[in-house]
């Protein structure tokens, strides 16, 4: 007898990541879109969430084409939580794409092929396929099998014969060599519950039939149990996809290129996609949406530290934003009056004034010390970390004195220390104590002063 022994939950691991904007869940805004000091996740700022408010709303009725939108305040103060918020509001299937301006900067790809496939990759596409399938459980299955053509001691699958039933009918079906290896190659076998696409013959597994013998029999068993299909045997069936026009356009340059390296690898020998595979990706898209077999999801391309693009890249966002098929871009800078990188021109928030004039500019201010409290209470929540109340007004204070991102680092921070003493919760000794190893951008500022003729300068 195999030796099995069951595990207890507390050892079974999994990936869990707490983001930073991961409490997000919108704009926090109320029926008569003002926004609630607290709610969805969002603190404060009810400025710029009203005037982000107005933004989803004209974005919903297809009124902000040809802009794009500004966020500007001093680091820390909830720019990419308020782009986040927006991306939320517009709804579950929009897609979010979060870059940096210094990442269109390489030495194997152009900048604008870079932009292009971050917008690209902004929109999403939902396609809707009615295919006709053949679905039920497998009561019988006979697979007839010949010998190799190349080696007569081995048989190979000729043919498979299937019986499938539903809770209203039975039906038996012949495929061939192509269905039969499918079969082979998945395990299935009486008892499971599968789809054949009546077109392509493509085989899909959904698991093991409630109804059936061997999903009463078996005590130990990996296969996902089902219930048994309803309705007729063969029965049209709606699929849905949801690709972006990135993905797309990966697929169309695989299929139009013929080279040696495509027909060994499968994938396109040239690092960028050209001009051609998209026009024939957007054609292709035109004629699913005008048959109603797909729907374009518009959605939302942030680039963060935006005062980093230089002339080019505006101008060929500048461009873009005129396009028929653009997501909604969303640009954060936290400079003042700057220079356009690559130029000697000085432009509020280092951008082209062409551009300016074409956005929408929502500003954030720093936050205050009741609602840096509650952002840590939400931090804390998400976390599972439970703080004492001294404990957290001694954060606050230290959010005053130095930034959010600074007391959020140290609410982690001592979090682990609490864990480490064995503390329930995380006390004020806690964070006094995290507080005295770490430094924030003042004290270290202050040291570097200090010991300036010690270190090294160029």
């Amino acid at each position: 007898m195999s030796s099995i022994r069951e595990l207890s939950s507390g050892t079974v691991t999994r990936f869990e990541r707490i983001g930073a904007h991961t409490h997000i869940k919108g704009l926090g805004l109320d029926e008569n879109g003002r926004a609630v000091k607290i709610k969805d996740g969002m603190v404060g700022q009810e400025r710029a969430r009203e005037a982000a408010g107005l933004v989803v709303r004209m974005i919903k009725e297809g009124k902000l084409s040809g802009k794009c939108i500004i966020l500007a305040g001093p680091p820390g103060t909830g720019k990419t939580a308020l782009a986040v918020a927006i991306s939320r509001e517009l709804g579950p299937n929009v897609p979010f794409i979060q870059m940096s301006g210094s990442e269109i900067y390489s030495t194997e790809r152009k900048k604008t092929e870079i932009l292009i496939e971050a917008m690209r990759k902004a929109i999403g596409v939902e396609i809707h396929e009615v295919r006709k399938v053949y679905e039920g459980e497998v009561v019988r299955m006979d697979v007839r099998t010949v010998p190799h053509p190349y080696n007569p001691y081995q048989k190979v699958p000729e043919s498979v014969r299937i019986t499938l039933k539903s809770t209203d009918e039975e039906k038996t079906i012949e495929a061939g060599s192509s269905v039969a290896q499918q079969i082979i190659a998945q395990g299935i076998s009486e008892g499971h519950v599968i789809q054949i696409d009546a077109e392509t013959g493509r085989v899909v597994s959904l698991g093991l039939s409630l109804e059936s013998a061997k999903a009463r029999a078996y005590d130990v068993d990996t296969s996902m149990k089902v219930p048994r299909p309803s309705g007729s045997i063969l029965k049209e069936k709606e699929f849905v996809y949801t690709l972006t026009l990135a993905d797309l356009d990966e697929l169309q340059a695989r299929r139009s290129s013929g080279g040696l390296f495509s027909l060994l690898f499968g994938v396109s020998p040239e690092r960028e996609i050209d001009a051609e595979a998209r026009m024939a990706v957007y054609q292709q898209v035109k004629e699913w949406v005008d048959e109603g077999k797909a729907i374009i999801h518009p959605g939302v391309l942030f680039i963060d530290d935006a005062h980093l693009l230089d002339l080019e890249a505006f101008s060929f966002l500048g461009r873009a934003m005129e396009s028929e098929l653009v997501p909604i871009i969303i640009l954060a800078t936290n400079r003042g009056a700057a220079r356009i990188r690559g130029t000697d021109i000085k432009s509020p928030f280092g951008f082209p004034l062409d551009l300016i004039d074409r956005a929408v500019i929502i500003t954030t201010q720093e936050y205050d010390r009741d609602s840096i409290k509650e952002i840590l209470k939400i931090r804390a929540r998400e976390e599972k970390v439970e703080v004492e109340e001294d404990a957290l007004e001694r954060l606050a204070d230290i959010g005053i004195k130095s930034s959010l991102r600074y007391a959020v680092q140290l609410l982690s921070l001592a979090s682990q220390n609490a864990k480490r003493m064995g503390h329930e919760k995380v006390t004020i000794e806690d964070v006094k104590h995290v507080e005295s190893l770490f430094m924030d951008v003042k004290e270290a500022s202050e040291y570097l002063r200090k010991y300036e003729e010690r270190l090294l300068s160029h």
